[in-house]
């Protein structure tokens, strides 16, 4: 089985996978502090509870944007299964070209989401991404990355309004009622969602005007609540970075045997 890890700067999800199908799949949060034996303890525990032989992994390939936990992540791994990790990056092979300025620049979450996007949609795409960002990604009809948009994530954005106000309250991202709040919460979590709403078709529909006749795909921890919303959202995949992941080790199979 093929290990696939997406190493976040909230959270780390880690998927299992039997041939093409995913058999598992954890969340789990990112810790910086955390030592190899400690995540060992993490990722084996969830083998035990889900009944699945560490022996049976055999493979794993590594997407991180969190370089301090890279080299964490895969000699935990190492450690674990006794393999060598692929770690998505430069030298790489995606099957998808890159037509920015500097692609080393674009994070490997946002190549591996265009990839397994495309894979599983075609082109052309924008493939929003809900993580600790906000990530907004464009991919031709022909497979190219052809760049995107970031903004700050819901939780950010969440954090900053109770950090930085003096009397505003630190509120859970929800749909309110109405979008004309009649207490503060309700104004926040107005603000919040309808904002969020608003900013993602204002932005998925400027870039179908660059990109005439692409679909929008949502993945990422909010996708679900904001597609209900959103007109512009076609398609929510919670696992498209998953199967990204899987699709490159499979592009990079024969370099590593």
């Amino acid at each position: 089985m093929l290990l696939a890890v997406d190493i976040g700067n909230t959270n780390i999800v880690i998927g299992v996978y039997r041939g093409k199908e995913l058999v598992n799949f954890w969340r789990v949060g990112t810790d910086r502090k955390k030592t190899i034996f400690e995540y060992a303890v993490v990722i084996s525990g969830l083998f035990s509870l889900n009944g699945l032989p560490a022996g049976s992994v055999k493979d794993a390939v590594i997407s991180s944007v969190v370089p301090p936990l890279t080299g964490v992540i895969k000699e935990t791994l190492s450690f674990l299964f006794d393999i060598e990790p692929l770690i998505v990056g430069p030298g790489v092979k995606t099957g998808m070209p890159v037509l920015v300025d500097n692609p080393k620049e674009v994070g490997t979450d946002r190549i591996v989401n265009a990839v397994g996007a495309y894979s599983k949609y075609g082109g052309p795409l924008v493939v929003v991404d809900f993580g600790t960002a906000t990530t907004f990604d464009a991919v031709s009809a022909k497979g190219e990355y052809l760049g995107g948009a970031i903004c700050p994530g819901i939780g950010i954005s969440l954090e900053a309004l109770f950090r930085e106000t003096a009397q505003l309250p630190k509120v859970d991202f929800k749909k309110p009622r109405r979008v004309i709040g009649k207490n503060t919460i309700e104004s926040m979590q107005s603000g919040i969602f309808y904002g969020y709403v608003s900013l993602v078709d204002g932005m998925v529909e400027r870039m179908k005007k660059e990109l005439s006749g692409a679909k929008c795909v949502a993945t990422g921890g909010y996708a679900s609540a904001i597609a209900h919303e959103s007109s512009t959202i076609e398609v929510v995949d919670p696992w498209i970075t998953l199967e990204g992941l899987r699709i490159i080790y499979e592009k990079n199979r024969s370099s590593l045997l």
